[in-house]
């Protein structure tokens, strides 16, 4: 590939990486207004039904890049609102766990089943290889976002 049309894809793939991160970040406003929660508290449930098991408040803030004492405001509003309850830790009673509420987390699941099935058919025309590579990008901008939110919040930028 020439060095002219590498750089024309990178500098189309920065435009389209914003409106994709500006798409997203509107469609989960949205969603979140549907079901009545803030949109950090929507990707925090969402994060959470993603956790094979009850977490404490402290993982809620690592998993949300939030201070602790935000994480407890989010659970308690995600509590508020059905979506989680504070349970004792059966090995150690002096740990309180966060564990989402089975039948709000299928309602939960139902809407983004609803909403995600409208997106199955952009995949239909792609194989196995280009799937591959979509996969593949997206688990490395979940990595890569990671790290830029603990620059951000360490003020290294």
């Amino acid at each position: 590939m020439s060095g002219n049309v590498r750089s024309r894809l990178l500098g189309e793939l920065s435009v389209v990486s914003r409106r994709y991160v500006a798409a997203f970040a509107l469609f989960n406003q949205a969603v979140a207004d549907r079901l009545g929660l803030h949109p950090t508290d929507l990707q925090c449930l969402n994060l959470l039904s993603l956790e094979r098991e009850a977490v404490t408040t402290g993982r809620v803030a690592e998993l949300t890049g939030l201070t602790t004492g935000s994480a407890t405001r989010l659970v308690d509003r995600l509590e508020k609102a059905g979506y989680v309850v504070r349970e004792r830790d059966a090995a150690d009673r002096r740990r309180v766990l966060v564990a989402t509420v089975p039948e709000r987390i299928a309602e939960f699941g139902r809407t983004w089943e609803r909403l995600g099935g409208d997106w199955s058919p952009l995949f239909d025309d792609l194989d196995d290889a280009e799937l591959a590579v979509i996969v593949r990008h997206m688990r490395r901008t979940v990595e890569f976002s990671g790290e830029q939110v603990v620059r951000l919040r360490g003020g290294l930028v």
